[in-house]
């Protein structure tokens, strides 16, 4: 099913012009009224200052969009009967005329669907902390999607080690933009070894030449930790983080539920948690437009 293009995005695909994904549940189930559009407007933006178009992704009365209007953002960010979809969730939103705010796993359905090799988002789900199986289904659709998804690594409130051993099972290329050691999403660092160091857009985009001549057909994972500036200490994003978790298990939140409570926690206890996950999105949005950039100056077969 091809998604509906916004004439920008349209625009793009027909002159080969570099085109990044973002997805929508910043929006829907990410941030408070009118942070949550102003944020994802700024996203855009940045996309647009390096030189590439944004393709936000999501739901919009049971048609797949890949480029929002004004009207279609507003209605996502008041909320009203918007959901939040996976990639499972897709077909039931589609059928029933919903709108949805799409997580990782569904953007990067959409973004293939529509011809889009690169997205940038926040945090992946993964591996939940105490259960190994509670498994997101972003690194399900990472192994089957060829997609490359630039973020700042696992979710604070996610078991990393665990994640990064499923994506190795998955057959998923792991990256780190200029770190040996694997990003925690709001921290720089996690503990957990890089597997693969790289420097910069061209190292990157050099590498998804490489991946898909060899049609192994998974997706690949750029992690690019948040800025130095803008990083929060990992012992007190640690403490507030297992506070969250324990408020969770309290109020009996489950599934998919369980990380828009976590970060809605967070950004409640943690004055500086907010502006972090805004600053984080938008680095992702900057490198990712400088990766597909990259990208289209050479064919998608040359794996030089």
């Amino acid at each position: 099913m091809a998604p509906d293009l916004s004439e920008e995005v349209a625009d793009a695909r027909a002159e080969g012009r570099a085109i990044v994904a973002l997805e929508s549940t910043i929006v829907s189930h990410g941030m408070p009224w009118p942070r949550n559009a102003e944020v994802a407007r700024a996203v855009e933006d940045v996309v647009r200052s390096r030189g590439a178009v944004p393709a936000t992704c999501a739901v919009v009365d049971g048609r797949l969009r890949a480029g929002l209007d004004d009207a279609a953002l507003e209605r996502l960010g008041r909320g009203g009967g918007v959901v939040k979809a996976a990639s499972r969730d897709l077909a039931a939103a589609v059928a029933r005329g919903r709108s949805a705010g799409t997580t990782v796993s569904a953007t990067m359905r959409i973004a293939h669907a529509a011809g889009i090799g690169i997205f940038a988002t926040g945090g992946i789900g993964g591996v939940h902390r105490g259960d190994a199986a509670d498994v997101s289904a972003d690194l399900y659709e990472l192994a089957a999607t060829p997609v490359c998804v630039v973020c700042a690594g696992a979710k604070s409130i996610l078991d990393i080690p665990r994640t990064l051993e499923l994506l190795e099972s998955l057959r998923v290329p792991v990256l780190v933009e200029g770190a040996d050691e694997m990003p925690a999403f709001y921290a720089r660092a996690s503990g957990c070894a890089a597997p693969e160091r790289v420097d910069g857009a061209a190292e990157i985009a050099s590498i998804l030449r490489a991946h898909a001549a060899l049609g192994t057909g998974s997706g690949v994972l750029v992690a690019n930790p948040i800025p130095e500036a803008d990083a929060l200490d990992a012992d007190a994003i640690g403490a507030q983080i297992e506070a969250a978790l324990g408020e969770a298990a309290r109020r009996g939140v489950a599934g998919k539920d369980v990380t828009p409570f976590l970060l809605a926690h967070l950004n409640a206890h943690h004055a500086a948690a907010l502006d972090a996950n805004v600053a984080l999105v938008r680095a992702n949005a900057a490198l990712a437009a400088d990766v597909a950039l990259e990208v289209a100056r050479r064919p998608a077969g040359d794996a030089g």
